[in-house]
């Protein structure tokens, strides 16, 4: 059941029509059925997987804090992370490991092949583990007190607006909004739709009517020209931001309505000035998740030089094998902790250019320039995340240039008719701009605050919707993470 469905719009209803009539611990039980219902939409047998991570992980939570005895405590948490982990690695990189190693063995001339088990993913399975496993590290760290309600536990669990691709919620920030009523007034109900909606926008109007397009020639991109490689991949970079932030802004708007707070997971990252800024505005719950969790651990950026280069990249390539059982994703996030590693390695000398270039005088150029520089590189490392494997990664990279030429019969058979481009790009200028208001709010027009304007606004937003938003089956990305 996806957010973009009318499935996803007739379960709301009901459900939302629901929860406002119960109270007090019925309320609690509906919104728990509810959310194991959505998730069972996708595969009703894989509840038992929900059920056995929330039940496992909630008496680890009781028996670290009943305990001690520091090995007592260690037992019970490596107990917990043992079995979060044994599930990722089960479900999800069982089958990349045996044929990664079957490979190794055929290069040194081995003929012994590793089994391939048929195994289907979990849907949202990498998200709610790892939410599951923050709640057991909190409270072995005292960070945050057990949950002794097991109703209250299997809802931070299992909590339908964001089980399936996060925000992943910390236990101190998610599990106490259980333990009371949701207060639900109307500023929050409009702020809910209305940020819900921005999020459809992104994702049916913009990400799924470039989602075509990036397909198309990322299949196979040999049979393209460098331009069309290029416009691909600048193309992909706008629909993985739209789709997977969409989500988010849809999964906090659902929440918002309901009563309960999400964390912020995107803060406009493509308006970065570096890669490490990007890493503060991107998938922020999970960047936080593995510098709290694996960076700060390995000892963060108190080591010396060497030793934070190594936290570095080992924090980046965990991070891209997180995303999924692929080479790709390796290289990826491979690519990001260079990038970092990089940046330190050159601060000195970038701040002798900007001083002999005297690029100080002009922040606003500097600015623009540095913004620039670090989306080249962000997209340059979306080419491997994106592509089907390592050598398409590189026939891509190393393609865009000669151009050549850009044929309209190409994105005619991506699903946008050439009448429609204006329109699209339209929507994604608007798109950047009102994000660009969003991190500037004092800059936005002050037309913004006439109620007549901002009414043609919404409505403007949701007609786009109806009549250039894509309707169908069309997963969002981070689904299969």
């Amino acid at each position: 059941m996806l957010f973009n469905s009318f499935q996803f719009l007739l379960f709301f209803a009901v459900s939302w029509s629901l929860f406002l009539v119960l109270r007090g611990t019925p309320r609690k039980i509906f919104l728990l059925i509810a959310s194991y219902y959505f998730y069972m939409c996708w595969n009703t047998k894989y509840i038992v997987v929900i059920w056995g991570i929330t039940l496992i992980d909630f008496a680890a939570g009781l028996l670290i804090e009943k305990s001690r005895i520091g090995t007592t405590r260690r037992f019970f948490l490596g107990l917990s992370l043992f079995c979060n982990i044994g599930l990722l690695v089960v479900f999800k990189y069982l089958n990349f490991f045996n044929t990664s190693l079957t490979e190794i063995v055929h290069f040194f001339g081995g003929q012994q092949d590793l089994p391939i088990f048929r195994i289907l993913l979990p849907v949202g399975l990498s998200f709610h583990t790892f939410q599951a496993m923050s709640y057991t590290i909190d409270v072995y760290k005292k960070k945050a007190p057990a949950e002794k309600n097991i109703l209250d536990y299997a809802l931070y669990v299992a909590f339908f607006p964001q089980m399936v691709a996060g925000p992943i919620e910390r236990p101190r920030q998610l599990l106490p909004q259980f333990h009371h009523e949701p207060v639900l007034r109307s500023d929050r109900i409009k702020s809910g739709i209305t940020l819900a909606t921005w999020g459809l926008f992104k994702k049916m109007v913009i990400a799924d009517s470039l989602s075509g397009f990036v397909n198309l020639v990322y299949a196979s991109p040999r049979s393209y020209s460098g331009v069309e490689l290029l416009l691909a991949t600048l193309s992909f970079a706008i629909q993985i931001y739209c789709d997977f932030s969409g989500y988010s802004d849809i999964a906090l708007g659902i929440a918002r309505m309901m009563g309960y707070e999400l964390r912020l997971n995107f803060a406009q990252p493509y308006f970065s000035r570096s890669i490490g800024e990007f890493w503060h505005r991107w998938h922020i719950s999970l960047s936080t998740w593995f510098r709290d969790y694996l960076y700060i651990p390995l000892g963060g950026n108190r080591v010396r030089t060497f030793r934070l280069y190594f936290n570095l990249l080992a924090t980046f390539l965990l991070s891209g094998l997180w995303h999924g059982a692929n080479w790709t994703f390796v290289v990826w996030g491979g690519l990001h902790g260079m990038f970092l590693i990089c940046s330190h390695l050159t601060a000195e000398f970038r701040g002798k250019v900007r001083t002999a270039l005297r690029l100080d005088r002009y922040p606003k150029a500097l600015e623009s320039l540095q913004l620039l520089f670090t989306f080249i590189l962000v997209t340059i490392a979306w080419v491997p995340f994106r592509a089907s494997d390592i050598r398409s990664a590189w026939y891509i990279l190393t393609h865009f240039y000669p151009f050549g030429g850009m044929s309209s019969m190409v994105l005619a058979a991506a699903g946008i008719p050439r009448a429609n481009t204006p329109f699209l790009l339209g929507f994604v200028t608007v798109m950047f701009l009102v994000e660009w208001w969003i991190q500037h709010p004092h800059k936005a027009p002050n037309l913004w605050q006439s109620f007549s304007f901002r009414i043609c606004c919404y409505y403007g937003c949701l007609y786009s919707i109806i009549f250039f938003g894509v309707f169908g089956h069309t997963d969002f990305i981070y689904f299969q993470f």
